[in-house]
């Protein structure tokens, strides 16, 4: 499991270390794995570092500090370095070993971004150390020029120190321009901005570089599953189980309009493992669940009758069908696990409950929020992704779900998780009906087994974000799986699910 922490989390871990007078240390070590990084990075391009050029943009603080030492390490390798003191001055023992390593320094002026910005697009790497984890608001002046100049270039290899100069450390917000990474190297423990969007966007490939500080660290702001969580909490039916004991899913979805909703959503529930489905909607529309699905089992009662473990409730449904509305609110209101997506979101109550996961798109969350009486739009929703799913999810008390590039989930307790597994071919109709039914299927299996999830390190009362999670990481493996690098169907995502469930 990946682990990400708030800037906030690291600085506080670091100073007992700083009292001691540990820093020139930490500095050292995060430099020497900004150093190593670069030369990986190089070789495994095919380039020799040994001759190749490199350009550090270095701001006042410790975050240009670790770029002018990496860089004068690399001098030492043979490389030639320039540094761009994007605020006129640096990190004064980090200039002066730069300087002493035979590097060559300027000062960045607003009179020659244009030159500067030309010059380290030439280079063969440009490491971006303006500003850390502890600045806030973006960049400004001839340093935020000089970043929208380069970034218009695209340089052949951009490597950010401890998190993309501009991105908010904490939230992942980036309220000015960026220089997009293609690997940040991050210091200590990754940073929660790096793991939600837009962070994300501009980050590249995360590596973490351990520089004494782990052993401190509080409980992450953040954290992501990996393919060995997803190993060790996925259900395994036993050599006695039947239909029943494997979990049984109620669905209610689609309408005359969007039949097709229901169909996906059970395919997906069935492809993650549900021991039976039971769908509950029109009979026009459990015909055609009948007929695509024949495993599932079709009714037009009401939820109150329906034997499950777990409800999944929205995909599809119309708000002129009063009938699937209501049993949409029952399913909620039955105190069992309930997955609430697109058309049941509108018609819940206000409040509900953490086993209540609702599965908003940014456009769906921003109209939740609007309801609760949060003034944001979709473009908000997007620009501040973790801050938006975090008030959700503590205005709903409910979990909450935000698909897009990185699915974030946030429990009501406030704990976090990140999945970003997929490819941006699964944004495609329907692909979030079958995630819908894979997050339900999870439920229904594994929503009772409250001792798997603490056996792993998981609050047992936040185990639903946790499934969710699990969820959304499964489908995006999927996506990437039936994608293969092209487009892709929600039918065929669905039915990869369980070529990635054999192989985790």
């Amino acid at each position: 499991m990946i682990s990400a922490y708030t800037g906030t989390q690291i600085r506080e871990t670091e100073k007992p270390l700083l009292d001691k007078c540990m820093g020139a240390v930490l500095m050292q070590r995060a430099a020497y794995g900004l150093a190593n990084t670069v030369v990986r990075e190089l070789r495994g391009r095919g380039e020799r570092p040994y001759g190749a050029s490199v350009t550090v943009l270095a701001g006042k603080g410790n975050n240009g500090g670790d770029g002018l030492f990496a860089a004068a390490m690399l001098a030492g390798r043979g490389m030639r370095t320039t540094a761009v003191l994007t605020a006129g001055d640096a990190h004064e023992a980090g200039l002066a070993a730069f300087r002493k390593s035979g590097g060559r320094a300027v000062a960045l002026t607003a009179d020659n971004v244009a030159e500067l910005a030309a010059a380290a697009a030439g280079t063969d790497v440009v490491i971006d150390a303006v500003l850390g984890t502890g600045a806030q608001g973006g960049l400004r002046g001839p340093a935020a020029a000089l970043i929208t100049a380069l970034d218009r270039t695209r340089p052949g290899l951009v490597i950010a120190c401890d998190i993309p100069s501009g991105v908010d450390a904490d939230s992942g917000e980036a309220p000015g321009p960026v220089l997009t990474a293609g690997v940040t190297v991050t210091f200590g423990a990754a940073k929660a901005g790096l793991l939600a969007d837009p962070g994300a966007d501009y980050a590249g490939r995360v590596r973490v570089i351990p520089i004494g500080i782990e052993a401190g660290l509080p409980w992450p702001a953040l954290r992501r599953l990996e393919a060995g969580d997803l190993s060790a909490l996925l259900p395994r039916p036993a050599r006695r189980a039947h239909k029943y004991s494997r979990g049984v899913l109620g669905v209610v979805a689609g309408s005359g309009a969007y039949p097709g909703a229901a169909v996906l959503a059970c395919r997906g529930a069935l492809a993650a493992g549900a021991g039976m489905v039971r769908y509950l909607g029109p009979p026009d529309v459990a015909d055609l669940v009948r007929r695509s699905c024949p495993e599932v089992v079709c009714s037009t009662g009401t939820v109150a009758d329906t034997r499950v473990q777990a409800w999944l409730v929205g995909p599809g449904l119309d708000d002129s069908d009063e009938q699937q509305l209501q049993r949409a609110r029952d399913a909620a209101d039955s105190g069992l696990p309930t997955v609430a997506d697109a058309g049941a979101l509108p018609a819940l109550p206000e409040v509900l409950a953490p086993q209540v996961i609702l599965t908003p798109h940014a456009g769906e969350l921003a109209a939740l929020l609007q309801r609760l009486g949060v003034a944001l739009d979709r473009s908000a929703v997007e620009a501040s992704t973790l801050g938006a799913v975090r008030q959700a999810a503590g205005l709903t008390e409910a979990t909450v779900l935000l698909k897009g590039a990185t699915t974030l989930v946030a429990s009501p307790f406030q704990d976090f998780y990140s999945q970003a597994e997929g490819t941006p071919w699964i944004a495609t109709a329907g692909s979030g009906d079958v995630l819908a039914g894979m997050i339900g299927a999870l439920l229904a299996q594994l929503g009772a087994d409250v001792r798997l999830f603490g056996d792993r390190g998981i609050d047992p009362d936040e185990r639903w974000a946790a499934i969710a999670a699990m969820a959304a990481s499964l489908h995006g493996r999927a996506g990437v799986r039936a994608s293969a690098g092209g487009p892709v169907t929600a039918t065929a995502i669905a039915r990869a699910v369980p070529e990635v469930l054999r192989e985790l």
